[in-house]
């Protein structure tokens, strides 16, 4: 994206060769599809400052208002169908999502879409013009480009999880075009396109691409190289997704029990380089014990990583087995991490126990092997923080309940940032991440990338919940996405790294679809040159704190004094429909819960059982949830009627109390009937019927 808020790239280079100092007087090699396939299975060369040097910057289809953090605009979120501009072009339009000068190479496409009021996607024409060729060198329906293997198959190209819908799934191209002197990417359609995407299409994207300096020697791609390297490519997709084989020659194994306050070290003499970590951690508590077993490693006497093993394995405080390129977590608990982590002198793996309970390294390996240490090498770094219990929501006033910048890290000095996990805990039945991500490269005052919703960012789309693993990204659980509980997604980068000379910060929105409160915790991950530094220290206390296990850990909780929550009781008889627990964390349900049953029909009853500390007469009043989709129902309480039939339906979600009369109640259990008659002309024909509570009065 051409953008007059981006750094000069040539200036910003010309800072990085500085930085760099050797590679200035070195000849570079060139740059080709075939050596960008080579480098994207090539982790040793994440651990070096990059030669020949690149930025990577992102296009996207942010929203324009989007200028600065003290403009109203700087949480705008119209982030789809914004362009570059629009061409015409041989009698159509041409709507322009990216145009870069090269030399340069596209290495990540991501894209999510629909039609006109949310319908089927037109699947308009993608088309990738490299060079300021009159023809593009890619050309065909975009869905079939990006992740229908129109160019290139899986894991390349593909969507998410086939268990998500295909109108809710994320497309991601990690296939790498590279351009000697320019690229435009352009999408027609004969649908209209409009901002809203209420009467046209809508197009969310985002490009990742690298600009290498002037001069560098890139070899544009062509359709013709697809078969020239079709061994490459297919050899490479298979490694890409098969279980990783140990690629360390020396294995340090060992186990123990790590007391509370107490840790484990061993030291690998270098110069060498870490290839592999394995680990798997027991206790009576596992859950616990994943968060508050911290991974300390220090490389030649400088520590540059401090993260719970957990998240350090992408995995959170809970087991959730999946496969990347870079971390794998079995079923049975055995984590692993395939980062190259470099060393000039020696490194120190430590293992530290910061809660009250015994822990069990049942088994640990590091697996390592040489590695010359010159001037381009790197350390690898994690940091860990978490926003506890965290207030958010989605106002855009900035008053620290709605809408704020959450930094993952800012780091001083040069290095290279490729990736990072997010670990949370959702405090209400909505979805957390309507945010996008901001990065801002060595002192820019607009961030080069600037994206169009969290889950975007991790490669997925519409807030969906199913679980996916990819090389580059995964979703082990989204239990949490659009309910309260937990999720954990990371991103992890290739081809699609963030060179830095001097500085580096990375920001996310926190910005959530209702008022509520969570737990929110990314780790970040990066390599750096001795000296650099960042700006999140180790936090032992917030890493000690019980995890989250349910809604009530991270919101407060709410009860009215004398309920009987309609949760707590037992259905003795149903004749239609079903019936659950279910949870919302801002409608002011005592206990955040209510007794829900759905989809019965005019006829149908249910019967509840509710206890009565003693018999005698009673005042009994109901607190019922009122929405779109509930039903017209009469109560009975032991077979008296209960009043009048009661309207549940309301325009907006909301709950109210019902005097159901005075009854003799016997000591003991009695029945509540809920028997459905109708429904409201206006409403959704669901009948639902919801009970918050009962309150019992003596008379």
């Amino acid at each position: 994206m051409k953008s007059e808020k981006a750094a000069n790239p040539g200036t910003a280079l010309l800072l990085a060769l500085a930085v760099a100092g050797a590679l200035a007087a070195a000849p570079s090699p060139g740059v080709d599809l075939g050596s960008l396939l080579d480098e994207m299975i090539d982790r040793d060369a994440l651990a070096r400052v990059p030669d020949p040097f690149f930025l990577c910057r992102q296009s996207s289809s942010y929203d324009r208002d989007t200028v600065a953090p003290d403009k109203p605009g700087w949480f705008a979120n119209w982030d789809r169908s914004q362009f570059v501009r629009v061409e015409e072009r041989e009698g159509r339009k041409e709507y322009v999502l990216h145009d870069a000068d090269g030399p340069g190479a596209i290495v990540r496409f991501w894209a999510t879409w629909h039609g006109p009021g949310g319908g089927p996607f037109s699947n308009g024409t993608l088309r990738v013009y490299l060079d300021n060729a009159a023809a593009p060198a890619i050309e065909g329906p975009a869905a079939e480009v990006i992740s229908g293997g129109a160019v290139v198959g899986p894991p390349l190209s593909d969507s998410v999880s086939p268990r998500t819908p295909y109108a809710n799934r994320g497309h991601n191209f990690y296939f790498p075009i590279p351009y000697a002197r320019h690229c435009k990417i352009t999408y027609s359609t004969a649908v209209p396109v409009d901002r809203g995407a209420k009467t046209g299409e809508a197009l969310y994207y985002q490009i990742n691409y690298r600009t290498y300096a002037p001069g560098t020697n890139v070899r544009s791609f062509s359709m013709d190289q697809l078969a020239a390297l079709g061994g490459k490519i297919a050899a490479l997709s298979k490694r890409l997704t098969a279980p990783e084989e140990s690629p360390a020659p020396n294995v340090l194994r060992f186990s123990g029990t790590i007391e509370p306050g107490k840790r484990i070290a061993r030291t690998v003499p270098g110069p060498a380089a870490i290839r592999r970590l394995a680990v798997k951690i027991e206790a009576a508590d596992p859950a616990q014990a994943l968060r508050s077993t911290v991974l300390e490693i220090s490389f030649d006497g400088e520590r540059r990583v401090w993260c719970p093993a957990g998240d350090f394995f992408g995995t959170g405080y809970f087991v959730k087995p999946f496969r990347t390129w870079y971390t794998q977590v079995d079923k049975d608990g055995l984590m692993q991490a395939f980062w190259i982590m470099p060393c000039a002198q020696s490194a120190e793996v430590a293992f530290c126990n910061l809660w009250r309970q015994p822990v069990t390294l049942a088994a640990v390996e590091i697996g390592s092997g040489p590695w010359s240490w010159d001037d381009r090498s790197m350390h690898f770094c994690a940091s860990w923080r978490q926003l506890t219990k965290v207030d958010t929501g989605p106002d855009k006033d900035m008053t620290g309940k709605g809408a704020f910048d959450v930094n993952y890290v800012e780091i001083a000095g040069a290095g290279r940032y490729v990736g990072d996990t997010l670990v949370l805990f959702n405090g209400a039945n909505a979805w957390w991440g309507e945010g996008d991500e901001k990065i801002y490269i060595d002192g820019e005052a607009f961030p080069s990338h600037i994206g169009t919703g969290t889950e975007d960012y991790y490669g997925y789309a519409w807030c969906r919940p199913e679980f996916f693993e990819a090389p580059f990204h995964a979703q082990p659980s989204g239990a949490g996405n659009l309910t309260a509980g937990f999720s954990v997604n990371s991103r992890y980068r290739g081809l699609d790294s963030i060179p830095f000379a001097k500085a580096l910060r990375v920001d996310m929105e926190l910005w959530h679809w209702r008022k509520t409160r969570m737990n929110f915790a990314p780790s970040a991950f990066w390599y750096a040159r001795p000296g650099g530094r960042a700006n999140v220290a180790p936090d032992p206390v917030s890493a000690a704190l019980p995890v989250a296990r349910e809604m009530d850990d991270v919101v407060e909780v709410v009860r009215v004094p004398g309920a009987i929550e309609g949760e707590t009781l037992k259905v003795v008889e149903h004749t239609g429909g079903s019936f659950e627990v279910q949870t919302i964390g801002d409608l002011g349900w005592s206990g955040h819960r209510q007794l829900w049953w759905l989809d019965g029909a005019p006829g149908d009853k249910l019967v509840i059982e509710f206890p009565a500390a003693e018999a005698g007469r009673y005042r009994v009043e109901a607190e019922l949830t009122q929405a779109v989709d509930y039903g017209i129902v009469q109560m009975l309480v032991n077979g008296a009627k209960a009043g009048e039939p009661i309207d549940l339906f309301a325009d907006r979600l909301a709950h109210s109390r019902a005097n159901l009369g005075a009854f003799e109640l016997a000591a003991g259990a009695n029945r509540l009937e809920v028997v459905i008659t109708g429904a409201n002309a206006k409403a959704v024909k669901r009948h639902m019927f919801g009970l918050d509570f009962l309150l019992l009065t003596k008379l």
